[in-house]
């Protein structure tokens, strides 16, 4: 998917990553390579013990990057959030809308990420709040070094409120730890109830899931409860709160949220 995680790791004998955890898979065929058990170290061997190594050196370096945003972002009292989601599930007006509503209590910076283009930066300025755009090429997810640096460049007042608005990408951006309070994860229903269970790291990982675009469901064959109970059967403990950033409805709960800074959760 990316060239800058090794997630599109794929070596001389077919073997590509199947997911996070650093377990490969032969890319045709579904079992082990032929002899991997019985023979011990083969050439194959080698090569996954060396992308194993380079995924867990990024994602040390990362981890690192990531404690030391977490201690400036604490030291200032400055709650820091990691919105994830597909593409196209409405984080960019979520941002606005959320914006519009809370700029009058508290300071809000916003940190875009995409892979080319500065449209959404250009919408939340639009806003009157600083914005920062960090294209990431053919990276699929920010990193805790690029929003750290785009932090310090924002001018964020302490006790603001910084909103980062990851890759649209519901694989990497799981692993990558930026810092935040809380990852928020944006579903819409436009997308299918089944998404925590076909992605159920990033579920998982996230605190609360904002299930979007609500004012569709009357057009729409989406099971909420079945979404949610999903959802929940990943991470038990994960917050649901049911919105539209288009009409309004339901953001007063996750701008509430938002002022308690993720307190009662």
């Amino acid at each position: 998917m990316c060239t800058t995680c090794g997630c599109s790791g794929v070596d001389a004998h077919g073997v590509v990553r199947r997911d996070g955890d650093a377990r490969y898979l032969p890319r045709a065929a579904g079992v082990l390579p032929f002899g991997l058990k019985r023979t011990g170290v083969t050439a194959g061997d080698t090569a996954r013990q060396r992308l194993v190594r380079v995924e867990r050196d990024i994602l040390s370096k990362n981890d690192a990057y990531a404690a030391h945003n977490r201690r400036q972002f604490a030291d200032r009292g400055i709650f820091a959030l990691n919105l994830v989601s597909s593409p196209g599930s409405g984080k960019t007006t979520l941002l606005v809308k959320t914006i519009e509503l809370m700029r009058d209590k508290v300071a809000i910076a916003v940190i875009e990420g995409d892979q080319q283009t500065s449209i959404d930066a250009e919408r939340i300025r639009a806003t009157g709040v600083p914005a920062l755009q960090i294209n990431t090429g053919k990276g699929c997810h920010l990193d805790a070094e690029k929003v750290g640096l785009a932090a310090g460049q924002l001018g964020l007042g302490d006790d603001g409120v910084l909103l980062i608005e990851n890759v649209g990408n519901l694989v990497c951006p799981a692993a990558f730890d930026l810092g935040e309070a809380h990852k928020v994860v944006v579903l819409s229903v436009t997308e299918g109830e089944d998404k925590p269970l076909k992605y159920p790291d990033m579920f998982h990982a996230a605190s609360v899931m904002l299930l979007n675009k609500i004012d569709l469901l009357p057009y729409l064959d989406f099971d909420v409860e079945r979404c949610i109970e999903y959802a929940r059967r990943v991470n038990p403990d994960i917050r649901v709160l049911r919105l539209s950033a288009r009409t309004g409805e339901g953001m007063a709960e996750w701008t509430d949220w938002l002022e308690r800074r993720g307190g009662g959760h």
